[in-house]
């Protein structure tokens, strides 16, 4: 199972960016999951793909591009999120790139994901890299206030250098089949992010079922979304092998209808380097190698950079560090 090395900021050149679709309410209503088929093949996985030596290693430099770099937190400072920005510009050690020989490959995280307030010191922190930053926006993480206070939002990280936008819908239009409501917003709210591109939040821990979770996607898909993302990390059950494959067989449906390709986010418990791998494992399965490039598969995570470092120096040396010798912020 090969990967290719992508930096984040290199451009797919045949990629076409989701323009939206009218709401077709009979494909929406077509849709069903069954919860016990897709937990027996998620719970295969782990077994049956697994990737050891230099492979390993291959694959944990391609998952580095894949993450979204992510301080959302009531304590966030500027001092803060300009370190996160710090640890992004040089997500792994020195040693570790030059005794891996990985220095030409220029290797960088997906994103910087922070509040609106943070967006115009992350951008300044970045100036001169590839790297986006992405904010969190329409009343994050509950997504309950008024429509034209979201947009504001949404614009106002755009104008401050947001290139990527994380909205949140409001669960409760997925729980009432509010699906007209649902895609409004979310059409709202892609016209206001303008050339910046969307990720919906499902918040898929309080969607109560798969099917609700595969109807939310479809819809957020055809208003226009870029990404669909799992969770906001805040919710009690985030992402989870399962609601990503009911996920991302949306994407695949989607794809097949279209032939538009969108991006897929899982956040919120992904710490750990092995599942991280078991995601990327799920993504070349059901997707191909080709969805597993930045611009198409992201991981909304904070501390999963630091088991990866862990990972790769044991590696490099055969031993494990400790958590300290990789520090985030």
């Amino acid at each position: 199972m090969s990967l290719r090395v992508v930096a984040p900021g290199e451009a797919h050149a045949a990629h076409k960016r989701n323009p939206g679709f009218p709401l077709d309410l009979d494909w929406v209503e077509r849709v069903r999951m069954n919860r016990s088929a897709l937990e027996r093949r998620a719970a295969t996985l782990p077994a049956r793909r697994t990737v050891k030596k230099d492979w390993q290693i291959a694959w944990l430099l391609k998952a580095v591009t894949f993450i979204d770099l992510t301080t959302l937190n009531s304590d966030d400072t500027p001092g803060r999120v300009e370190r996160l920005c710090a640890k992004a510009r040089n997500p792994l050690r020195r040693e570790i790139v030059e005794g891996l020989g990985v220095a030409n490959l220029d290797i960088h995280p997906g994103a910087v994901c922070v509040y609106h307030s943070f967006v115009k010191t992350a951008v300044d922190a970045l100036e001169g890299t590839n790297i986006p930053v992405a904010a969190v926006s329409t009343a994050f993480p509950h997504g309950l206030a008024p429509v034209e206070t979201k947009i504001k939002e949404i614009e106002a990280s755009v104008a401050d250098g947001a290139k990527e936008i994380d909205i949140v819908i409001e669960r409760g239009m997925v729980l009432t089949g509010d699906w007209q409501g649902l895609y409004d917003q979310v059409r709202a709210f892609r016209k206001a992010c303008g050339e910046a591109h969307i990720k919906t939040i499902l918040g898929t821990g309080e969607l109560a079922t798969l099917t609700n979770v595969a109807k939310a996607s479809l819809v957020c898909m055809m208003a226009g979304a870029d990404f669909i993302k799992t969770s906001t990390g805040k919710e009690k059950v985030n992402a989870n092998l399962p609601t990503s494959l009911a996920m991302i067989r949306m994407i695949r449906w989607f794809a097949e209808e279209t032939g538009i390709e969108i991006g897929y986010k899982p956040a919120g418990g992904i710490a750990t380097a092995k599942l991280a791998l078991d995601y990327m494992a799920l993504m070349k399965e059901e997707l191909g190698t080709h969805w597993l490039q930045p611009h198409l598969f992201r991981f909304g995570a904070s501390s999963l950079l630091t088991d990866i470092e862990r990972q790769l120096e044991h590696g490099l040396t055969g031993h494990y560090a400790a958590d300290y010798r990789q520090p985030m912020v």
